[in-house]
């Protein structure tokens, strides 16, 4: 786990419930690469002034584009039928605590994104040992891109940050606290990022 992000690891009914949901993990790890590909796409666009903030999401994009590829191989390989997936609450609860105006949002878009690739890599850590055939060996080679995109976003974060004068780190705790509670509270839907299943034992899609 991330020890300058993440505060709860991801709790045992989560992995639990993954590797019964291998279709559905593997459905939505595909949007989340998409998404993650879009983020910063749109943030070279929202900021497009900043070339070097530009260039390195620029890579980043590309390597998200291509880990889509692989799990859109996978699912594939296995004879999932894609299908669409409505959101889980992590990002969007996220998003939340984003602020409005700049340059704090600028700040607060990066935090949220650092993250959330810190907490892909850490399902990944956790996945891995007990996902079984071909997922491990996938899940273990995609932790690296994961934990380096993190550093990423927080590098971006901090020099955003210095350069308007804002307490980078006070944000940091602030989406820390939430983060920790959207993983640890029951979810209602199972998605790559979401908490352990409700007292019902859902795993199902919406």
């Amino acid at each position: 786990m991330p020890p300058s992000l993440l505060r709860v690891p991801t709790p045992a009914a989560w992995v639990e419930a993954a590797v019964g949901s291998r279709e559905l993990l593997l459905i939505d790890h595909a949007n989340c690469e998409k998404k993650a590909a879009s983020t910063a796409l749109s943030l070279m666009f929202a900021y497009a002034e900043d070339l070097e903030l530009a260039q390195r999401l620029s890579r980043l994009a590309r390597e998200e584009l291509r880990h889509y590829e692989q799990v859109a191989k996978l699912i594939a390989q296995l004879g999932i039928v894609p299908r669409r997936l409505g959101p889980g609450r992590y990002a969007e609860r996220l998003r939340r605590l984003v602020a409005r105006a700049e340059p704090a949002r600028e700040v607060d878009l990066l935090v949220a994104g650092a993250f959330i690739e810190a907490r892909s890599c850490e399902r990944f850590e956790a996945l891995a040992p007990a996902i079984g055939a071909p997922l491990d060996a996938f899940f273990r080679g995609l932790c690296e891109a994961e934990s380096r995109h993190h550093r990423l976003y927080l590098d971006l974060a901090r020099r955003a940050g210095a350069r308007a004068g804002i307490d980078v780190d006070a944000r940091i705790d602030a989406f820390a606290t939430l983060e920790s509670e959207l993983i640890s509270a029951p979810d209602e839907v199972f998605r790559f990022h979401s908490g352990p299943p409700a007292a019902r034992g859902s795993a199902e899609a919406h």
